[in-house]
């Protein structure tokens, strides 16, 4: 099977690459290359040999997809508060782009499309568990485009065509193309390097997570399934028993990285008002190729091998290519990227 992975060089697409081709499938990546210089561990030489497009998503072409078996549609302005620099373009890029890929695939006849979707759609859902008949509630750009892709993509499906919606929990683990804007990262990072942790909040918030592994494990799991099986099927992709609270998750850091401290610091520090616990039965019962291999604990000790391994610095912590947000504005400020946020031609020649 021939896969085409967009958005192959990020965070989760480097890590799904290498799984693909672990597991014998045929790969090309397309990629904006916006962190075309990110490297926090050495990739796989493996994938530095497969077919590599680079080129801005919203930019496909028939010949592009043509080809192809399946689509993994991982490229995205990716998570909430990257998705609020400018709503318009997590308007272009996840949502009217998405749409027009997907009528490309269509039109090419790849019949499998996989979407990278994510649980952050149930929003502010309480204590209640979420399954995949909860209704939606988005408090966030990002959030909004996954409900309306996923509408969309849904109204496309027919015989000749089976979108898969993977609702992603909050993902953590080490990566090529490191990202620490993401909260066990985060909150591993912190207490590596300072030996504390401060939760801005009450910390009571629940966060589902699953290891980048396992996520992409769930995608390839995707890929083997009979085509009934996940046919306009939505899928939580996460761990059984695995829905923290912020406050548990900091715990679990200080359980595992010597001579680390939480510290509450209490509510009205921060407005992400987020907050939902998800049930993944669906996804252990349906696709049966996925095996979870990881937990926190387990995620959180890779990560700080890591940290020693690469002796991680606040420098590199804070470094642009480990923070979407920060990023994008400083591309931004650079004039490397133009009012689309398309890359420009001077942001490859340095």
């Amino acid at each position: 099977m021939k896969v085409l992975v967009l958005g192959n060089e990020g965070y989760l697409g480097c890590i799904m690459t290498e799984m693909l081709l672990k597991e014998g499938y045929g790969v090309t990546g397309i990629d904006g290359g916006y962190f075309k210089d990110a490297e926090f561990i050495k990739k796989p030489q493996e994938t530095l040999n497969i077919t590599q497009i680079h080129k801005d998503s919203r930019d496909l072409t028939l010949e592009d997809v043509a080809g192809h078996d399946a689509i993994i549609h991982l490229a995205a302005l990716s998570n909430d508060p990257a998705g609020e620099l400018n709503p318009d373009w997590t308007q272009q890029i996840n949502h009217e782009g998405v749409m027009r890929n997907a009528k490309l695939a269509k039109q090419a006849g790849i019949q499998r499309f996989i979407f990278s979707s994510s649980c952050s759609l149930y929003g502010a859902a309480g204590n209640s568990e979420c399954d995949e008949t909860s209704p939606f509630n988005p408090v966030s750009t990002y959030a909004k485009c996954k409900v309306s892709v996923e509408k969309g993509l849904s109204e496309m499906a027919d015989e000749n065509f089976s979108p898969t919606f993977m609702r992603n929990a909050t993902v953590y683990g080490a990566s090529p193309r490191m990202r620490f804007d993401i909260v066990i990262n985060n909150l591993s990072a912190w207490g590596y390097l300072t030996g504390k942790i401060k939760i801005l909040g009450d910390g009571t918030p629940w966060r589902p997570n699953v290891h980048a592994r396992d996520l992409c494990n769930a995608f390839i799991a995707t890929l083997k399934a009979p085509i009934e099986d996940i046919h306009n099927e939505a899928f939580n992709v996460g761990i059984l028993n695995e829905n923290y609270q912020v406050k548990d998750l900091a715990n679990f850091v200080a359980e595992v990285i010597p001579n680390t401290t939480v510290e509450i610091l209490g509510e009205g520090i921060t407005n992400d008002n987020r907050s939902y616990k998800v049930n993944f039965s669906k996804i252990y019962r349906v696709l049966k190729h996925y095996k979870p291999e990881w937990n926190i604990k387990k995620g959180i000790e890779e990560l700080y091998q890591h940290f020693q391994d690469t002796k991680l610095t606040m420098e590199t912590f804070e470094h642009e290519d480990f923070i979407t947000l920060k990023k994008y504005k400083n591309m931004v400020e650079r004039g490397e990227v133009d009012e689309n946020l398309f890359i420009l031609p001077s942001f490859f020649e340095k």
